[in-house]
């Protein structure tokens, strides 16, 4: 218990708050008009620190709406919501964030996006992070392209450290419901006299059925965080399965083109954030 109460309080030190050959079918669904749509989804799950003997349970959900007007201008909000419990105490973090952002469907979407995250922690500790950024998707045919780099702030009580990141994530679409993911999230958080890094890494496939608004996926994380002072550093791997119910949108494809697209880092634990 002692040395996972260390490595939370280390996680709440850490960072902010990852074939061009296209279908043809898919290439035109993209073309839709804008429209209001959005989801929301819940996930359960495991996560493990390396060299712990306990794999604790992991929970949350999210919901995200996208707001279409002046044709292509968008804006676009999320929540959500999760927890860490069983064999530890429970710790948990609540975000929100919000984009604006300017999108053609056939060729790419841009724009700005701010989040803000608060997380329970223990009574007597204040733990919140704010961030804001530019993001950016490209679109090639099947394959979407999101690039997204933030800088903020995460409070500890009195402390205040620095933070900024960058993430990076490809969705190819095998068909219009069948999306796979890999994602890619560098974040620094500045001590003054040191820094510490996270690096965060997952893949993800996600299943719609056809003329339903029901989604299945399944999703693999891992992240490591080392301080620039420590030869010793923090990994946890975490996976979860989830259902998402989508409104406003045909298919998974027609989401990611015309709807709710946009998203923010997803932790591999609840301390973690941006």
């Amino acid at each position: 218990m002692h040395r996972f109460t260390l490595a939370a309080a280390s996680l709440v030190v850490t960072t902010s708050a990852f074939a061009a050959d296209a279908l043809p079918p898919l290439a035109g669904e993209a073309a839709g008009a804008p429209h209001v749509s959005g989801y929301g989804e819940a996930y359960l799950g495991g996560v493990r620190f390396v060299g712990d003997d306990y794999t604790t349970r992991v929970g949350g959900g999210a919901a995200r709406v996208n707001i279409a007007f002046a044709q292509r201008w968008n804006l676009q909000g999320d929540v959500s919501y999760d927890r860490i419990w069983g064999h530890y105490d429970p710790l948990d973090a609540t975000r929100g964030a919000i984009h604006g952002f300017y999108r053609d469907p056939d060729r790419f979407a841009a724009g700005i996006f701010g989040a803000y995250t608060t997380f329970g922690f223990g009574d007597g500790v204040n733990v919140y992070n704010h961030a804001v950024g530019p993001e950016a998707q490209l679109y090639l045919g099947n394959l979407t392209l999101y690039g997204q780099a933030s800088v903020g702030q995460l409070a500890v009580n009195d402390f205040r450290g620095d933070q900024w990141g960058v993430r990076a994530v490809a969705r190819y679409f095998v068909h219009q419901n069948l999306r796979l993911d890999a994602e890619f999230a560098f974040n620094r958080t500045d001590y003054n006299d040191a820094y510490e890094d996270l690096v965060g890494a997952a893949v993800q496939a996600m299943y719609r059925f056809d003329e339903t608004p029901w989604a299945v996926f399944g999703r693999y994380e891992f992240e490591r965080r080392k301080f620039e002072t420590s030869t010793e550093d923090t990994r946890a791997n975490k996976f979860v399965i989830g259902l998402r119910a989508s409104f406003g949108s045909s298919t998974l494809f027609d989401e990611d083109r015309n709807g709710a697209t946009m998203d923010t880092y997803r932790p591999a634990s609840v301390i973690s954030t941006k």
